[in-house]
């Protein structure tokens, strides 16, 4: 069977990566790359460059991954989809519910495979967190809980950390507990003196009752991506800056000393750090969009999970600007 034939749209910092492992993904061949501002000798251990999308769409690419500015997805997608390309967009999938809207109704009236790159939910320790989740050991799930801050990142520029950082907990949070959010509420602040917001707190509900928090920034001088689940039997805690995965299981050993039993509430149980296989996210991503479009069943972030996360993303903006709690339809 012919190798698949890949391109890739935008070279920045996640272009580049993309591109890196493109280039090495078994039954795929990188044939092109386009962005305007990149010549050939800049990346030529890649693939040819090119300055115009109609010139990567001559070499009949089976598949596209699209790293461009959110507020080009649409009109790009949409091109890919007239053409008969399936794509991989980064995330989010558009800057707003309508362009994401339409990038759904183009991609499914074409008959396409289209995702979305949400890294996270192949991170080895979400992974194996939601492998343990759906095998009950973790028992209800009360809560979810992530922080994800560091330093700000000088080339995002056309969206905020809502859109940008957010997405990533918003979209993990679904996909773990695989239950909807019902609504949020948020605050926002400008620190950095940007038009967009660069630090966010929500606090949102799941269609289950389970409840998510989300502290999110690009003000802090350490990076920080952790997620907590916290259920009836204990807490999974996953560090996906390490793919570290551990179990704080509630304690089984009674507690003869009354008043400190009282005090405590929940025991303190056994700890367990997994040992767990560790590939690197960004390939898994890229394995499993390739045998999507191959026809298999794989987990892909699809284009309507895609837009449901930009409905919450969008929804928790209007909480802040409203000072309301906003309920998602």
């Amino acid at each position: 069977m012919a190798n698949l034939k890949a391109g890739v749209i935008g070279l920045g910092i996640m272009g580049r990566n993309h591109a890196r492992v493109l280039s090495t993904l078994d039954g795929v061949d990188l044939v092109g790359i386009v962005d305007p501002g990149i010549s050939d000798k800049d990346i030529s251990n890649f693939a040819p460059i090119f300055s115009e999308i109609d010139q990567l769409l001559l070499q009949k690419i089976d598949y596209c991954l699209v790293a461009v500015p959110t507020a080009l997805h649409e009109e790009i997608g949409i091109k890919l989809a007239n053409a008969g390309v399936h794509a991989l967009i980064e995330k989010p999938l558009a800057h707003n519910p309508d362009s994401a809207q339409k990038l759904v109704e183009s991609f499914s009236k074409n008959g396409l495979i289209g995702a979305v790159g949400h890294i996270e939910r192949y991170n080895p320790a979400l992974q194996e967190a939601r492998k343990r989740l759906l095998a009950g050991e973790l028992g209800q799930v009360y809560q979810v809980i992530t922080r994800r801050q560091g330093p700000f990142p000088t080339r995002i520029a056309d969206v905020g950390v809502v859109k940008d950082l957010a997405t990533h907990d918003i979209d993990l949070t679904s996909w773990i507990t695989g239950k909807s959010y019902k609504s949020v509420s948020a605050r926002t602040a400008h620190r950095t003196g940007r038009l967009h917001e660069d630090l966010v707190n929500i606090v949102a509900e799941l269609e289950d009752q389970t409840i998510a928090s989300h502290n999110v920034n690009w003000l802090s001088p350490f990076k920080e991506r952790r997620t907590v689940i916290l259920g009836e039997r204990g807490a999974l805690v996953a560090d996906t800056l390490t793919a570290d995965l551990t179990f704080y299981l509630n304690g089984s050993s009674p507690i003869a000393w009354d008043e400190m039993a009282n005090f405590r509430g929940v025991s303190e149980g056994d700890v367990i750090r997994y040992a767990i296989a560790k590939p690197e996210p960004l390939r898994t991503e890229h394995e499993n969009f390739r045998d999507a479009v191959l026809g298999k069943d794989v987990d892909i972030v699809n284009l309507q999970q895609g837009l449901n996360t930009v409905k919450v993303a969008e929804a928790v903006l209007e909480s802040a600007n409203t000072g309301t709690t906003i309920n998602i339809h």
